[in-house]
C-alpha cells in the first residue's frame, strides 16, 4: 500500500461565504484557515495547497470575548528607531474590522510561501456585500 499524496491538478476549489455576524474572532479564525488549509478535505497533503477560497461578510460584526477590546494589542514598526505602533482590538475593530480577522488567520497558517499563497484566497469584507457573486459561494454555517 502506497501513502497519497494530492498533486496541483488533483485539487478542486470550492468557494464557501461565512457570515461572521456574532461570531467569536478566535473560533471562526480556527475555522477558516482549517478551510483555507484543506484540512477538511481527504485528501489533504501538507506540502500541497489543497484549501478553498473563503469569503467573509459582516466583519465589523465580530464579537470579542472578556475584556480584548481594551486589552488586546497589535503592534506594528514603522522600521525606524522608536517607531513601534500600538492600537487596541477595539479601535481597530471600529476603524479597520477586515484587518483584525486578516491578522487573526495569517497567525494559524504556516509561516512560510504556502502559507502566503493560501492567505490569499481569504477575502473579508465589511458590510454584507461582497463581489464574488459569480463564483456561487456555498453557505458556510460556523
Amino acid at each position: 500500500m502506497k501513502t497519497f499524496t494530492a498533486k496541483q491538478t488533483d485539487v478542486t476549489r470550492s468557494w464557501f461565504l461565512v457570515d461572521a455576524d456574532g461570531k467569536v474572532l478566535g473560533r471562526l479564525a480556527s475555522e477558516i484557515a482549517r478551510r483555507l488549509r484543506g484540512k477538511h478535505k481527504p485528501i489533504y497533503t501538507p506540502h500541497v495547497d489543497t484549501g478553498d477560497f473563503v469569503v467573509v461578510i459582516n466583519a465589523d460584526r465580530i464579537s470579542l470575548t472578556g475584556k480584548k477590546l481594551t486589552d488586546k494589542m497589535y503592534y506594528r514598526h514603522s522600521g525606524y528607531p522608536g517607531g513601534l505602533k500600538t492600537t487596541s482590538a477595539g479601535k481597530m475593530l471600529k476603524e479597520k474590522p477586515e484587518r483584525l480577522l486578516h491578522s487573526a488567520v495569517k497567525g494559524m497558517l504556516p509561516k512560510n510561501s504556502l502559507g502566503r499563497k493560501m492567505l490569499k484566497k481569504l477575502k473579508v469584507y465589511r458590510g454584507g456585500q461582497h463581489p464574488h457573486e459569480s463564483q456561487n459561494p456555498q453557505v458556510l454555517e460556523l
